[in-house]
């Protein structure tokens, strides 16, 4: 298979993602009975950022141009890959990745995001059975060339023994942050809200912590976030904004919410699900050349950064963890 056959059959998978298909939309009502995060707004949203970013003819074109990839890989490589399950098709860039390159893929997918992936693999090998050579499934990734691993920064350790001596990459925690200049207006503020709501905040690319200015006026914010307060309907996320309300009432912690998400103020980048931790700048050039070497942080949005809103809508280069997938798949 060449490398222009599979992007055809990519562009169709995209075109297929966005028909309204009903086994389509069979396996996404399946998802979210498998996993109570996966609701059809959020599911919806992460497949159609998939197909309209991803699958499309010109873009892939463009992408692949730059790596000079050959027509057709005559040494494919088996990579074994580890995917997370945090957000619908948290692991689809990495089987991209592998499958435009032209190795074999080898995954493990997540117990908790294992219906999509697979059904969207069963229409390639519809399509094209030659696929079923070059993408399997397994629970154990044994007799790889290489890896590419994604989990906590606890699982990373066990995936740095097992695939350590092999070529790999091996993505740890990460999460994201925004800073403020107190001057956003309402627009804004609510497309900062995307970047910390959408997904119920699961995603490495979620802001978990915001930077404000001294005398920084919270009202207008959360004024603004108010437009996911029917996330708090959600029995899960308002599971954990309750035993979070409950930890800073008993901790006599200072926080301010508007019924669906509780600013606390916190030195931690990592937040729990519905809360938002925010410290106070002085000096935002100072604050934003620290952040810009912090291994812990995915996206930096805000005052000078990547826009407001945009977190959740990533391009074909931006990579998780800043290692680029696909370039290390073409020296393999």
């Amino acid at each position: 298979m060449n490398l222009q056959h599979r992007i055809d059959l990519l562009v169709r998978l995209g075109e297929y993602i966005l028909s309204g298909d009903a086994n389509w939309e069979q396996a996404k009502e399946k998802a979210s009975y498998e996993n109570g995060w996966f609701i059809p707004e959020f599911t919806a949203l992460a497949t159609g950022n998939i197909a309209r970013s991803f699958l499309q003819k010109e873009l892939l074109e463009k992408w692949v141009a730059a790596y000079s990839l050959p027509v057709t890989n005559h040494h494919p490589q088996k990579v074994g890959i580890v995917m997370a399950g945090n957000i619908p098709l948290v692991g689809f860039h990495d089987l991209l990745c592998v499958f435009i390159s032209g190795h074999k893929a080898l995954i493990k997918a997540s117990s908790k995001d294992q219906v999509l992936i697979k059904h969207l693999v069963d229409k390639l090998v519809e399509w094209d059975s030659r696929v079923r050579s070059l993408i399997e499934f397994s629970g154990m990734l044994k007799a790889c060339d290489a890896y590419i691993a994604t989990g906590s920064n606890n699982s990373s350790r066990y995936f740095d023994h097992y695939f350590g001596k092999y070529p790999h990459i091996i993505r740890r925690n990460k999460t994201s942050v925004a800073i403020l200049n107190g001057t956003e207006k309402k627009e804004e503020l609510e497309k900062l809200a995307d970047d910390v709501y959408l997904y119920f905040g699961l995603g490495c690319r979620n802001v978990t912590k915001i930077y404000v200015p001294a005398e920084y006026d919270f009202i207008p914010l959360l004024e603004a976030f108010r437009k996911y307060n029917w996330l708090a309907d959600h029995h899960k996320y308002k599971n954990n904004y309750d035993y979070n309300l409950a930890i800073n009432l008993l901790n006599k912690k200072f926080y301010m919410t508007n019924g669906s998400v509780l600013l606390v103020e916190e030195a931690a980048l990592f937040s729990p699900i519905s809360q938002l931790n925010y410290e106070f700048y002085t000096d935002g050039k100072a604050l934003a050349a620290t952040l810009a070497n912090n291994p812990d942080l995915q996206c930096i949005a805000g005052s000078g950064q990547l826009p407001l809103g945009a977190a959740q809508s990533p391009a074909l280069t931006d990579y998780a963890d800043g290692a680029d997938t696909l370039a290390f798949l073409a020296r393999l």
